[in-house]
């Protein structure tokens, strides 16, 4: 059994009617409940939840805490490349927009992971645009060698691939793949993704199966705030999230909430995501589940940032850039997207400090 077959099996309408029909009386037993169900995070994501926010918020504190203690992981984004073959009308990457294209050498690597050494980072991600003929397996795998013995943790945002690829770059060191389905309404997926592999709706749907038959050691999820319906779009990230745990219950999981930004060339969000929403949201996902980690962008601003931290949040980057060579070799190359909060690293770090934080560099050794 895949999650194709659990998604097939749930539709869309049906789920959103049942999201807009709950009720105070709903929420109020979710919030008591001791192990709370997917018909529990509908409610909590629900309209109806949103005067039960503070209770929600104090839930979720003491939930994280009693999981996660008091800290706040720190990672830096590494962008190797912009090129990609997808057409996405919603970032800043897709291959219609006519803008020249950079993928990093070994050098320029090892140029911008000496920046992020000297700013105290051991966890980082590494990011490319969809390009089969040069950022592939092989081209990763090589970048992941090429840094392993410099971190402690290393996270991939790259094109899906096929089982054996992921397993090849779990074994060269290789911790985590962050792979988000943007929305999971299928029917307007292809409006979004009109050209390229990612058209593909069901293959990026079955990727996260494919990483946990690889053995992955945690497996990052999310949607694009802003495409669709974010409650209808975040129960399905839910339902999948709750599948993943059944089948691959040796894997870690990590949602990640990332809102439409200003990118080049692309559309303007379908639905506004308001930081109130964003709460209810990440609020009910440390509800649902006290497990997983939940992280949190410079796609969001100074002020959202200032005041998410005690609310479930275990992870946040600082000081990124979304564009190849952005932190020393190239900082003018073209951005995935606009960073929001351009603080810098130490700044955050002070920030997780003042909420009474630990801000944690390095959590364990893999090597």
């Amino acid at each position: 059994m895949s999650f194709e077959k659990v998604f097939h099996a749930t539709d869309w309408e049906t789920q959103k009617a049942s999201i807009y029909a709950k009720t105070a009386k709903d929420v109020e037993w979710a919030l008591k409940s001791s192990k709370r169900t997917l018909e529990d995070f509908k409610a909590l994501i629900s309209p109806a939840a949103e005067p039960y926010l503070e209770q929600m918020a104090q839930l979720s504190n003491q939930l994280t805490q009693k999981r996660f203690g008091k800290t706040i992981q720190l990672y830096a984004p590494m962008y190797l490349s912009n090129e990609c073959n997808n057409i996405c009308t919603y970032c800043g990457f897709s291959f219609d927009n006519k803008v020249r294209r950079k993928t990093l050498s070994d050098e320029e690597i090892l140029q911008e992971v000496a920046h992020l050494k000297s700013e105290g980072y051991n966890h980082i991600l590494l990011v490319t645009g969809e390009a089969n003929h040069t950022v592939h397996a092989e081209y990763i795998k090589n970048a992941v060698e090429l840094i392993r013995s410099k971190f402690a943790n290393i996270s991939i945002e790259v094109q899906p691939l096929e089982q054996d690829e992921y397993s090849m770059l779990h074994e060269a060191g290789v911790y985590s793949v962050l792979v988000y389905q943007e929305t999971y309404h299928e029917e307007v997926y292809k409006q979004y993704h009109p050209k390229g592999k990612k058209s593909n709706f069901g293959y990026r749907l079955e990727t996260p199966d494919r990483i946990g038959k690889a053995g992955m050691h945690k497996i990052g999820l999310g949607i694009l705030l802003g495409l669709e319906d974010w409650r209808v779009d975040s129960f399905f990230c839910a339902l999948h999230l709750d599948y993943l745990q059944r089948n691959y219950w040796q894997t870690k999981y990590s949602i990640s909430f990332p809102r439409m930004r200003p990118a080049e060339g692309i559309i303007e969000p379908n639905v506004i995501v308001t930081d109130k929403q964003l709460v209810q949201l990440l609020c009910a996902y440390r509800l649902f589940n006290e497990d997983v980690e939940l992280s949190i962008s410079t796609r969001e601003s100074e002020k959202f940032r200032n005041h998410v931290i005690p609310l479930g949040v275990t992870s946040m980057s600082a000081g990124s850039k979304t564009n190849p060579g952005g932190y020393v070799v190239e900082p003018q190359s073209l951005e995935q997207f606009e960073i929001s909060d351009e603080r810098d690293t130490s700044t955050i770090a002070q920030l997780i400090r003042n909420h009474g934080y630990e801000a944690v560099w390095k959590d364990w050794d893999r090597f």
